[in-house]
């Protein structure tokens, strides 16, 4: 039976139901991103930043992978993970059961529209030490030319990013200082050629110590920044 269903090219992981990130294991299906090893880049980076008792937003949680990593690498911190798909979403919160993860709530969310609308309860204040967001950023005319596994099996809403890759980091960086306290960061995956560009969306809307960050191939892999 699994060799059949990897004769289809069904992703290894949609067929045990599980993949280990950041030394945890995740639950995943064809509703959430395969969590992948550049994606501890981004994970790393943020825990560089983390201190205990932060508060994190996770915009496009997926299975959850990042911010339960965060959540569970660190004390008494709070986070809330959005993301538009509902199904994605009954992951996420399996995830965090399974992990004994507490004091994080995922939130069915178009980008940051919960909390515009007060959806949900962001505790005492609106504000976020730390944003992180692993966007779809594959380029719409590109999505066809990758390997079955991921075109054929993986969510399209997790991997489409518009015309030009760059359709949410653009939102999600023009909303993003409505949330972050002062001094506060934010961070993104990014594809191996959209570095510059991110950069410069962050810096254009006011972001400062902007960097881009390679992962271990060499690539650019992280873009990051305060408020």
């Amino acid at each position: 039976m699994v060799i059949e269903k990897r004769a289809k090219r069904i992703p290894l992981q949609h067929i045990t139901g599980e993949q280990e990130f950041m030394g945890l294991t995740f639950r995943v299906n064809e509703n959430t991103l395969i969590p992948r090893q550049d994606t501890e880049v981004l994970v790393e980076e943020a825990l560089r930043e983390l201190s205990d008792g932060m508060r994190i937003l996770d915009v496009c949680t997926g299975s959850g992978c990042i911010l339960l990593s965060l959540m569970k690498y660190s004390n008494e911190c709070e986070g809330i993970g959005l993301d538009i798909s509902a199904k994605a979403l009954e992951v996420a919160k399996e995830n965090a059961r399974l992990l004994n993860v507490q004091n994080v709530d995922f939130v069915e969310s178009d980008l940051f529209e919960a909390l515009e609308n007060e959806k949900v309860n962001v505790g005492k204040d609106r504000f976020f030490d730390i944003i992180i967001s692993n966007p779809p950023y594959i380029e719409s005319a590109v999505i066809e030319t990758l390997m079955p596994e991921v075109k054929d099996h993986e969510p399209m809403l997790a991997l489409d990013g518009k015309e030009d890759g760059l359709f949410f980091y653009r939102k999600i960086v023009d909303k993003a200082p409505e949330y972050i306290r002062k001094g506060g960061k934010l961070l993104f995956e990014i594809g191996y050629n959209q570095g510059e560009a991110v950069r410069q969306l962050m810096l254009d809307k006011g972001f400062t110590k902007v960097e881009v960050i390679k992962d271990f191939a060499g690539l650019d892999r992280v873009v990051c920044g305060n408020i």
